[in-house]
């Protein structure tokens, strides 16, 4: 084992992805010394392998959708095709600029990058096995585990890149397969789903719980539901998938329900992601690991060992990437000793990028109604706004949900959920009013710009309070 000069610092962060270089990036910015342990590349799964490349093609799904109903528009063309293969080359050109980037601005901070994979020793080192063999070890005052996840499997299915596929694969398809199961209908699977059906395959979702979408609020639910049936999305709620019978033709038959199947050319497992901790840990460590395989720790990020933190995917928060970066805030400013909070993990914002689009904070009608609380729950549809009919996307609501006072008016605002056009970049002052408790008589006090999409939460705040204009 090699001990080279440059290998103390003020913080290592074994992992890359947006909780480990976020981490970093505000460590590095406060002064501190900091190292970077990365086994492939830093950006992790959310910039090579998830949330940039899937939203790429889905914005690729959006244009073809567009041109495909520019005739509505007056404009005259020919129905387009789509060259997944150049599809495929522009969100590598993406990707690549922002790997790029990122690489630009590390280095700028003065983070230094290890290649290879970084596993905590007893005593709070970290040793980084390089890929040509050789080791180093490392020693840091703190040391944050943020080593991400990876798709989980389900028996039966193993991947093969080819028919059966994990988001992973998926990402690097160079055809479009004419048709194919979705094993999930959660977040990551719905958005496979809608763009695979915009770009013309023949879509079954297979989900085992009761509804697409868990945890999103009904009337949520609902829209995207209609809207998957209206685009020919068959999707099967509330049944178990059993197995399949490849076919010769490189297809495969899948096995679900009560002797249902159905014929599909290939089958995206999308049931969910498991915490990467293989290795990441030695003997003796110390640093508890739960039944599940995430790291335990406390609400500002502590793990049981002092001066070991974790962050990301590799915890029991929501698998979020603005999580992790939020997390990686915290850890930061505690090694610094500065006042802190820990994230509200009941509030965080939620963007789903199917269409129609998904978007929501805080408590949904179900659980507000589950925890006993009074509450008054107002809607606005798309239907109305003046900015959805001209882009002719009007499929959706805004629906907020607030707490009933004793005098009957409204209090806090506690969830704010949206299914409709561009709903992903509406959340921000929904998110707001939900995080800082507002009640709609402040909220209601925001003047929306006109025509926008934004004004149907302004409207629903409005009607809130008792007055509104074109709703309540």
């Amino acid at each position: 084992m090699t001990t080279p000069e440059g290998t103390e610092f003020d913080v290592v962060v074994i992992g890359g992805g947006p909780g480990g270089y976020a981490t970093a990036l505000y460590g590095a910015s406060a002064g501190l010394s900091v190292a970077v342990v990365e086994k492939d590349k830093v950006g992790g799964t959310c910039l090579h392998r998830g949330c940039i490349p899937a939203k790429e093609l889905l914005e690729t799904a959006a244009v073809f959708r567009t041109v495909s109903g520019a005739q509505e528009f007056g404009i005259q063309s020919e129905q387009p095709t789509v060259d997944f293969a150049v599809s495929q080359a522009r969100k590598q050109k993406v990707v690549d600029q922002l790997h790029r980037g990122l690489i630009g601005l590390m280095k700028g901070r003065k983070i230094t990058t290890f290649a290879g994979t970084g596993m905590l020793l007893p005593g709070s080192a970290v040793r980084v096995d390089a890929p040509d063999g050789t080791s180093t070890e490392l020693q840091a005052t703190d040391i944050v585990l943020a080593s991400g996840s990876v798709p989980r499997t389900i028996p039966g299915f193993d991947v093969d890149g080819q028919t059966i596929l994990t988001s992973d694969e998926v990402l690097d398809l160079d055809r479009l397969p004419p048709s194919l199961a979705v094993i999930g209908g959660g977040a990551i699977g719905c958005e496979f789903a809608s763009m695979f059906a915009d770009l013309g395959s023949q879509v079954t979702v297979l989900e085992a719980l009761p509804t697409i979408l868990p945890g999103c609020d009904g009337d949520v639910v609902a829209v995207v539901g209609r809207a998957f049936r209206k685009r020919g999305i068959v999707v099967h709620t509330g049944v178990q998938v059993s197995g399949h019978r490849p076919r010769a033709d490189n297809g495969t038959t899948v096995l679900f329900g009560d002797g249902q199947s159905v014929a599909v050319d290939a089958v995206v497992v999308a049931v969910g992601r498991r915490p990467l901790t293989d290795g990441l840990l030695a003997g003796g460590t110390g640093v508890q690991v739960s039944e599940r395989g995430f790291v335990v720790v406390d609400q500002y990020q502590r793990t049981t060992v002092p001066g070991v933190w974790a962050v990301g995917d590799v915890v029991a928060t929501p698998q979020l990437a603005h999580v992790g970066f939020a997390e990686g805030i915290v850890v930061v400013r505690s090694i610094l000793g500065e006042p802190v909070a820990p994230v509200n993990y009941a509030t965080v914002p939620w963007a789903i990028y199917c269409q129609p689009e998904v978007a929501f904070a805080g408590l949904t009608e179900e659980a507000a109604n589950a925890a006993g609380i009074d509450i008054v729950v107002q809607k606005d549809p798309f239907g109305g706004n003046s900015r959805a009919r001209i882009l002719g996307d009007t499929d959706g609501l805004v629906k907020i949900v607030a707490e009933r006072m004793p005098d009957g008016r409204c209090g806090r605002i506690l969830g704010v959920h949206m299914a409709g056009p561009w709903v992903t970049e509406q959340l921000g002052q929904g998110y707001l009013a939900v995080n800082w408790e507002a009640t709609p008589d402040e909220v209601a006090q925001f003047i929306q710009p006109h025509p926008t999409l934004s004004e149907a939460f302004g409207e629903t705040v409005l009607a809130l309070t008792g007055r509104g204009l074109h709703v309540g």
